[in-house]
């Protein structure tokens, strides 16, 4: 892990032509339109079976991949071998986590309302699926913040969650799952279709979410239980988490204008609250880093 996030800081991420996400999101592209096209009953089937399909190929890949690492290196033949096995499982893991560019999408969004609203709204739309046409500045703030929530888990804790528990093919899973839930997850034309992608990627966050709205809260016991209630406020079984978790430990008030409001009453979110969302997110994305990786070991031991 700690390799995987050391490439991550200094180097960013692959080309397109050899990242695995952008090809998970070309096999998903085959079939979106059709199987939104089709009745519900069939553009559910079709659905549930290219996303099975396209998920058991990740991880199958992935499980070739690791395998043929460990019979290539045999890290149990040397402390050598497995430092190299273990610097070459990082390199393969890199690219199904994304913690640098989330956080330069974000500031990005902070430094283009320095120069204007409208460049503000220009940059959000980048990340967000909403329309960002009519938001004011705060509320172009307020999505740039819960996106780093969120995708704090999306795009980081959970692949390394699900890396811990069943290595290169877990995390190879997670990010197939989570891709299809952002391409397809939506309602309107693509609820059916989308509706096993969805359902599938709200099961595979559910434990990593709640680790990271509890890490963002770090030593702070008293706001398990508001955080326990601002996240059912959210429709989404696991997003609310990391965004409750982000909005209580700023003390700032976010949500999404028409369908929900996390930490009522508290001030809205101006520039100063970008800059300590940032390093807070940075710190609980080492604190569940360290603990998966200290859990991972204690496993591996027993």
């Amino acid at each position: 892990m700690g390799v995987a996030l050391a490439v991550d800081r200094l180097l960013g991420e692959p080309p397109t032509w050899a990242h695995p996400v952008v090809a998970m999101g070309r096999w998903l592209g085959l079939f979106g339109e059709r199987l939104s096209a089709l009745p519900p009953r069939l553009a559910f089937m079709g659905g549930a079976l290219a996303w099975c399909a396209g998920a058991l190929l990740s991880a199958g890949l992935a499980m070739g991949l690791e395998t043929l690492l460990f019979q290539w290196l045999r890290p149990w033949q040397s402390t050598g071998r497995a430092l190299l096995t273990a610097f070459a499982l990082g390199l393969l893991l890199k690219p199904l986590l994304a913690w640098r560019m989330l956080r330069d999408e974000v500031q990005a969004v902070e430094d283009a309302l320095g120069r204007s609203l409208d460049e503000g709204r220009a940059q959000l739309a980048r990340l967000v699926s909403r329309d960002t046409t009519a938001l004011g500045e705060t509320e172009v703030r307020e999505a740039a913040i819960e996106t780093l929530a969120e995708n704090l888990n999306d795009s980081v804790v959970a692949p390394l969650f699900w890396f811990a528990i069943a290595g290169l093919p877990g995390a190879a899973l997670y990010r197939f799952a989570n891709t299809a839930d952002a391409m397809w997850g939506y309602r309107g034309r693509w609820e059916w279709a989308g509706k096993w992608a969805a359902r599938a990627d709200d099961v595979l966050s559910w434990l990593p979410a709640r680790i990271t709205g509890l890490a963002l809260l770090g030593p702070r016991p008293a706001l398990i239980s508001p955080l326990r209630r601002q996240a059912r406020l959210t429709a989404s079984p696991n997003s609310g988490w990391p965004m409750a978790a982000m909005a209580l430990r700023l003390g700032v008030r976010l949500g999404k204008p028409g369908v929900y409001t996390l930490n009522v009453g508290a001030a809205t979110a101006q520039a100063p609250a970008m800059a300590r969302a940032l390093p807070l997110a940075l710190r609980a994305l080492l604190i569940s880093a360290t603990g998966l990786a200290l859990s991972a070991a204690a496993m591996r031991i027993t």
